[in-house]
């Protein structure tokens, strides 16, 4: 076996990529607690204030999930910021 087999690795990825598979996973877990808080039977105040809890996690996921997506479209996006440091350079 040797260090090439297996799952790409983020730097054969590139970063890019890598950030939409964070995005992709994060949106997986907004699902799952979704649909997790949705088939608990549990009833009552508590119950309404636990669901509450895990319907703003999820939020905060998909939330995050858009943050990188939005980093990975930049970071695809072909551009004078290369060596940068995300900053344009002054011409003229």
């Amino acid at each position: 076996m040797t260090d090439t087999d297996g799952p790409a690795t983020r730097a054969e990825t590139g970063p890019a990529e890598g950030l939409r598979a964070h995005s992709a996973a994060l949106r997986s877990h907004a699902e799952r607690l979704r649909r997790a808080a949705g088939d608990l039977r549990w009833q009552g105040p508590g119950a309404d204030a636990f669901r509450a809890e895990v319907a703003s996690l999820a939020d905060r996921c998909a939330t995050a999930a858009g943050g990188f997506d939005l980093a990975a479209a930049q970071l695809a996006r072909p551009g004078p910021r290369e060596g940068t440091r995300g900053r344009y350079r002054r011409t003229g």
